[in-house]
């Protein structure tokens, strides 16, 4: 009897101290906490009128995010390519995103939105700037 109880007593201490570091998964149950991703894009990028540049788009995953993710690029006033792109889980997390000014693109700044949706959970976004200067 003296031995069960010590034993009870071992198991309450080591849940309490907080030895396993979960969360409630939004796909249900317990998960890992490293069960989110994030996005890196550049700070900010600088192309002539008529010309084009080549960025990287990053998707920083947790320990234990396995998911595919879209991605949704759009940008007003120039372009950028591609505009979706299907991130598998299997994939390397950096994508080269294309950005170009017409000849004729007005002077200035143009924000750049990258949204990321994961194949189940919150989708996150952030935005980048791109100037357009005279060649």
């Amino acid at each position: 009897m003296k031995t069960l109880i010590a034993v009870s007593m071992m198991a309450a201490l080591i849940t309490v101290s907080g030895c396993w570091s979960t969360q409630n998964s939004s796909q249900g149950g317990i998960a890992p906490v490293n069960e989110e991703f994030s996005i890196t894009v550049p700070s900010s990028s600088t192309i002539k009128q008529g010309e084009d540049a080549t960025v990287d788009v990053t998707l920083n995953r947790g320990a234990a995010f396995k998911q595919d993710v879209q991605l949704d690029i759009k940008a007003d006033g120039i372009s950028v390519t591609p505009k979706y792109v299907l991130v598998k889980a299997s994939d390397k997390p950096e994508v080269k995103v294309k950005i170009a000014a017409a000849k004729n693109a007005a002077i200035g700044e143009y924000p750049v939105n990258v949204k990321g949706t994961p194949a189940s959970g919150k989708a996150t976004s952030t935005e980048f700037k791109v100037k357009v200067v005279a060649p």
